[in-house]
């Protein structure tokens, strides 16, 4: 089937306007505001669809798997980046963090993985497969995602934990902004 890439395009941005109106989460937006987010999260989404599969393969896209908020895609990734700032706008972490603190699993797996960034550009570079940022930022997700639901950022009474923490989510947030540009797109504040 020969498809109009215009068409698509605009196909995949309204698909992103349904999905987020029916979450709902746009109070205080303007129409323009709302707009310019499901261009993001639609145009994401695609483009993401699209970059997160070797280019030496074969793949068949599928629009609405593309914008899901579940999985390997764009939205979740775009979706976890805006939780990571709406954590820091509630705080920001204070002071350095003390080498006696104690780490939990899922901190400690966060920091290999973020760790190993600089190698995986690398390999990326190397094999010019974007896949390898792809796949790189859907782990780190995963595992932030995975932390979120294992550990209390806000309730945790130890200042040092908590330092941590908010640290973790800011380098988390930082390096999603970042492998997300490497693949030309976009990550939303709020969504």
């Amino acid at each position: 089937t020969v498809v109009d890439a215009d068409e698509l395009m605009q196909d995949v941005v309204d698909d992103a306007k349904a999905i987020a109106e029916e979450r709902g989460h746009l109070e205080g937006m303007s129409e323009e505001q709302r707009n310019s987010l499901y261009k993001t999260i639609g145009m994401g989404g695609l483009k993401y669809y699209l970059l997160k599969v070797d280019p030496r393969k074969s793949m068949m896209f599928n629009p609405e798997e593309s914008i899901d908020l579940n999985g390997n895609t764009g939205p979740f990734i775009q979706y976890t980046y805006a939780r990571t700032q709406s954590i820091l706008r509630k705080q920001s972490a204070k002071g350095t963090i003390e080498i006696e603190t104690e780490v939990e699993k899922s901190e400690l797996d966060i920091i290999k993985h973020l760790a190993g960034l600089p190698e995986m550009i690398t390999e990326a570079g190397k094999n010019q497969s974007p896949a390898l940022v792809s796949n790189y930022t859907y782990e780190l997700v995963k595992l932030y995602n995975s932390f979120y639901q294992s550990v209390s950022i806000f309730k945790e009474e130890d200042d040092k934990k908590q330092n941590l923490r908010l640290l973790l989510t800011q380098q988390v947030s930082e390096t999603v902004e970042f492998t997300m540009s490497l693949l030309g797109i976009s990550v939303p504040e709020k969504m």
